[in-house]
């Protein structure tokens, strides 16, 4: 269905340097507008967003600090940029979360008014997840078609988990998935070891994620004033950064690791953590 517009509207994404609003910058910027008539324009600019891009995200997005070093700054762009997105609403995938906030917030920097009053957002994103809700009801409806009674009791949503595995195995059996790498495998098998594996969605190291291992397999911080430094270079650098944590109300689990990796700091040892 074509869309019904009574103004242009841009749909665009961005790469960026990371995930932090307030800091990191754009490295790329696409952007498709479609006018009121139906055609459509797309731009496409990469950017040097003057500081450098962390290897875990290059990997992502696949763009390093060479491929952008000779490119425009935002700054050299945002007049550009704001005249072709000029009287447009805006539209993207967690658009409204992140891509729109770190564009402005880009534009501010540069000193170019982009205003945002009058504009439509639409996040493709939100609409999905309103109509193809990911929790366990629509979880149990879409494998096992049926619809779990007594949702969050602890016994009927045990019962619908257990067979929504079941029921996983075999629709999944002999299905491919390629990764972010490209690479191709058939990881839905009726083995444990293989299914913790894949539903295994991050590289923590503690349980809840506030410390991770980077794509070198050294245990960073994920958070804080020190998110992407390795731990034991903080440990060593500040070591009351170690007591504070102790200290304040972070879970025992995390602090155990903190332990761990502390320790081993003195013992001058490399080796991977297996905690979990």
């Amino acid at each position: 269905m074509e869309l019904n517009l009574t103004k242009p509207i841009a749909f665009f994404d961005l790469e960026t340097t990371g995930i932090k609003v307030a800091t990191d910058r754009i490295v790329e910027i696409s952007i498709v507008r479609q006018q009121v008539d139906g055609t459509v324009k797309i731009k496409t600019l990469r950017i040097n967003p003057e500081m450098h891009i962390p290897a875990e995200v290059t990997e992502i997005h696949g763009i390093s600090d060479d491929d952008v070093k000779d490119c425009p700054t935002f700054k050299q762009v945002a007049r550009e940029l704001a005249q072709f997105l000029e009287n447009c609403d805006l539209a993207g995938y967690n658009s409204n979360h992140f891509d729109i906030p770190l564009l402005v917030e880009e534009f501010l920097r540069a000193d170019v008014d982009f205003e945002l009053k009058g504009r439509r957002f639409v996040d493709v994103q939100n609409i999905f997840h309103k109509m193809e809700p990911r929790n366990l009801s629509a979880a149990y409806k879409f494998y096992c078609s049926k619809d779990l009674m007594n949702a969050h009791s602890a016994e009927a949503d045990t019962i619908a988990t257990f067979e929504i595995l079941k029921a996983q195995l075999d629709r999944y059996a002999d299905v491919a998935f390629k990764d972010k790498k490209g690479n191709i495998t058939q990881p839905v098998i009726n083995d444990i070891k293989a299914l913790s594996e894949f539903s295994h969605a991050t590289n923590s190291v503690d349980l809840i994620g506030h410390i991770v291992y980077n794509d070198k397999n050294v245990e960073i911080f994920n958070f804080g004033k020190h998110k992407g430094k390795a731990v034991a270079q903080v440990f060593k650098d500040e070591p009351s950064y170690y007591d504070w944590m102790m200290k304040s109300d972070f879970p025992l689990s995390t602090k155990k690791v903190l332990t761990v990796l502390k320790l081993r700091g003195f013992n001058n040892s490399s080796v991977k953590l297996e905690l979990f």
